[in-house]
């Protein structure tokens, strides 16, 4: 066995976007992969045979990131394929071009072009499609324009270029730049006629739709805004047949996370955020069409409905929620794993799943069931649920587990006020030897509403292999333990702080090896925002790296993608109604306390914690004479460390490491 290297992330498999064939016979799925060199991201559908349990290779091409099944043989997908056609989009132009290519044999051939950035299409029958895509209110809008027109209206695109108009909020978006007056727009499409109509209109962003059986409706989730958007959406019923969009639920302060067809009902999850927030957990409903009843079939249900066991070994992403038969299948997130779930029309609950991990995206065909896991500290794979058993399907990133050092966590619970338990753990050094004294460092996970689990985190095993005993805990606001554990509104930096104080405390008192001189701490996004809320309130860490953090609560309101609802919901207030509130809990406002040497990481592109987050807090270090030290990485956003470009990544991991042994060591 050999040491884990600070670059063997980038020899990793990323599994993705599991869609079982209409049939159940076959199950596609992407796998992703790195190129150095050329840094960036390459991606290839795969088709897994379940009565033959053989795998193949679909495509080979490197930029087949999504698909959808056509039929039991036939798959369409997405991909720009010459370089005429790159260039037109490097100049502006928007559009999608679309290959279909048969499982069993034969090369990619050319379906159709639709004229927009597609978001997600689906079929409806051989020659129509709904999809969503991005409309641009402040563009020309190329649908079915005609040649003639559309070298003007590209060049006035061309022209635009330099300008930014803002008139919203939220004015940007991570990961998609400046979205000013940009919505995500319902359509249907018809290749026969190459003919494309709007369904939703240009203010409306439609955040999801499903059809049902026999593909004559539509449920579509859409939050719909001018000038300041919402918190809240709405549901509404599309029919494919006559064209025609009806709301179907009136409730004017309610925020869905997903809708579904069960037969000639709807069941749907979501929050009407009165007691908890914007952070409450979701609970189910099921909508009668033909009465318009609602019913809430889960009352006492508090367990958060997706999957929240933060990993930095994922890359692309899969549905979470199918209907099967008369139940809705979908994730929750319980301690430290994720589950797949099932529940029927009467609210009746099932776990599927039983195994520790996570649960990264599934798909369902009469009960039997393909998800992407992460298990007993291996990286992704497909497994397959049937009969209540699951069979591991591919074996991508096996040689990880078979030639490198891995440490496993060994977990730890106390009791940090009566009758609240936190849970943590310790990874011990490889190679370790008791008589040793070694460096730790205390990782915070993001969120705050995530967890920390017992899955492989590249990270800390590369820590871990280098000599740290690297600990970890779910302090209270963290997810999988119900609304009021995960509930620290207006009290960020107090309870959680003294959790993760406690936790270290703890693990001091019980692993004797770990040196209390050398110890160091790191976090990204609210851990960032918690390591910078730590050097600001002890010395006791001899090193601190805060990642994509926050600083700030005022200017936090005004500039990042979330900040003026999120501010205000996490904190109890505005810049303008409670200032005092908001500075109280900046970590800028205990700044002159610091005295550890703190390294900071950003991204030039990250707002969600905007660049001027860490800009505040390096500066405030720097000027009351503390060693500290800003890398920022341009074309990246808020997630560089999960998904940024590869060299990105190892510079980050590499300038995280040298600071924390230059310091610990």
């Amino acid at each position: 066995m050999e040491n884990l290297k600070i670059d063997d992330f980038t020899k990793y498999k990323f599994l993705s976007k599991i869609k079982y064939s209409p049939n159940g016979k076959y199950g596609g799925f992407v796998v992703s992969r790195m190129d150095v060199e050329e840094n960036k991201y390459l991606s290839n559908i795969w088709i897994y045979n379940t009565d033959t349990k053989k795998l193949l290779q679909l495509t080979s091409l490197d930029e087949e990131k999504d698909f959808i099944w056509l039929d039991d043989s036939n798959i369409l997908f997405p991909e720009i394929r010459n370089q005429k056609d790159k260039e037109r989009v490097q100049e502006g132009e928007k559009f999608t071009n679309y290959y279909k290519i048969n499982i069993h044999g034969g090369e990619a051939t050319f379906a159709f072009r639709i004229p927009l950035r597609v978001t997600e299409i689906k079929k409806i029958d051989n020659n129509n499609f709904i999809l969503t895509a991005i409309y641009d209110n402040y563009k020309p809008d190329l649908t079915n324009i005609k040649e003639d027109e559309k070298e003007a209206a590209l060049k006035k695109i061309k022209e635009e270029k330099d300008y930014e108009i803002l008139d919203e909020i939220p004015f940007w978006s991570n990961g998609s730049g400046f979205t000013n007056k940009k919505r995500n727009r319902l359509y249907l499409y018809n290749s026969k006629e190459n003919k494309v109509i709007p369904i939703t209109d240009k203010y409306s962003n439609v955040e999801l739709f499903s059809l049902n059986k026999d593909k004559s409706k539509a449920v579509i989730i859409i939050n719909t805004f001018k000038d300041k958007m919402p918190l809240t959406s709405n549901m509404y019923l599309y029919n494919t047949a006559d064209n025609t969009l009806e709301k179907i639920i009136r409730e004017e302060s309610f925020s869905y996370s997903y809708a579904e067809f069960v037969g000639e009902k709807i069941i749907f999850a979501g929050s009407d955020m009165k007691d908890y927030g914007l952070n409450q957990n979701h609970q189910f409903y099921i909508m009668d069409l033909s009465s318009g009843n609602i019913k809430n079939i889960s009352p006492d249900f508090d367990i958060s409905t997706w999957q929240s066991v933060g990993s930095d070994c994922r890359y692309g992403e899969s549905d979470t929620f199918k209907v099967d038969g008369n139940y809705l299948y979908f994730e929750t997130t319980e301690w430290n794993s994720s589950y797949i779930n099932r529940i029927d029309e009467n609210g009746h609950i099932e776990k599927i799943t039983k195994e520790k991990g996570s649960v990264d995206g599934f798909d369902v065909h009469e009960k039997n069931i393909l998800f992407v896991g992460m298990r007993n500290i291996k990286l992704q794979e497909l497994y397959l649920l049937k009969d209540g058993k699951e069979e591991q399907i591919t074996f991508f990133n096996e040689w990880v587990s078979e030639s490198k050092k891995i440490s496993l966590p060994e977990r730890i619970t106390f009791e940090t006020e009566p009758g609240i338990i936190i849970e943590g753990w310790i990874l011990k050094p490889v190679d370790f030897d008791p008589n040793k004294k070694y460096p730790a460092i205390l990782d915070i996970h993001g969120g705050p509403k995530t967890v920390y689990g017992e899955v492989f985190y590249h990270e800390m095993q590369y820590w871990a292999n280098e000599g740290y005993a690297v600990i970890f805990c779910n302090p209270r606001g963290s997810d999988g333990r119900g609304n009021e554990f995960s509930d620290i509104r207006e009290k960020y930096g107090t309870i959680d702080y003294d959790d993760l104080m406690k936790f270290t405390d703890i693990m001091l008192k019980t692993y004797s090896f770990i040196d209390k001189n050398r110890l160091g701490v790191t976090g990204g996004s609210y851990g960032g925002f918690m390591t910078n809320w730590i050097i600001g309130h002890t010395d006791r860490f001899a090193a601190a790296a805060s990642q994509r953090s926050i600083s700030n609560w005022i200017s936090d309101f005004g500039t990042t993608d979330i900040g003026y609802y999120f501010t205000d919901n996490e904190l109890g207030g505005t810049p303008w109604n409670n200032y005092e509130k908001l500075w109280f809990h900046s970590p800028l406002k205990y700044a002159d306390k610091a005295k550890t040497p703190t390294l900071f990481i950003h991204s030039e592109e990250d707002y969600r914690c905007w660049l001027a987050e860490g800009l505040q807090m390096f500066s405030a270090l720097k000027y009351h004479g503390v060693e500290s030290r800003l890398c920022m990485f341009r074309g990246e956003n808020h997630e560089l460390s999960r998904s940024g470009k590869p060299k990105h990544r190892i510079r980050r991991l590499k300038e995280i490491t040298d600071w924390m042994n230059k310091y610990l060591k």
